[in-house]
């Protein structure tokens, strides 16, 4: 497994939320070194892409993210919405992405729902699971026992 550098430990200070941005704004700029900089250093961290099989470990998930970046550059997604679920050291965040398509008309807008998971470690805060799901091209309603009028 590839060893993170005490250079880019030292950029990804912080807490999950920062971790999060540094993981969506490496997706769009295609840098994979900054990308893997937010994974944990451990064996079992995991990644499964929409409609895809579940990715263990830090040279096979490195291997998805590069072969998606070579088709395009990068992965153009950003978090639209997200709930957030925190413990003293972890913290789980389902994001609303929404995502930027080449589709036969042209760009559209596509939607993933994702699962992050970040843990505590010794290097601070990490990536120790991402879960997308295949969303749709409209927006995605919630389902929620919060009643959206209140009387």
């Amino acid at each position: 497994m590839r060893k993170k550098s005490k250079l880019q430990a030292a950029q990804l200070d912080g807490d999950a939320d920062d971790i999060e941005a540094a993981f969506y704004d490496a997706l769009q700029r295609g840098d994979i070194d900054k990308l893997m900089a937010c994974w944990a250093d451990e064996d079992d961290i995991f990644c499964i892409h929409p409609g895809g099989p579940r990715v263990i470990g830090a040279t096979a998930i490195r291997a998805t993210f590069e072969s998606m970046f070579s088709e395009g550059g990068s992965v153009r997604a950003w978090p639209e919405r997200v709930r957030k679920t925190a413990a003293i050291g972890s913290s789980v965040h389902n994001v609303l992405e929404r995502v930027e398509v080449l589709a036969p008309t042209g760009l559209a807008n596509a939607w993933v729902i994702a699962t992050n998971v970040y843990h505590r470690t010794a290097q601070g805060w990490r990536l120790v699971a991402h879960h997308a799901s295949p969303g749709t091209t409209s927006e995605i309603q919630e389902v929620s026992d919060t009643p959206s009028i209140l009387h």
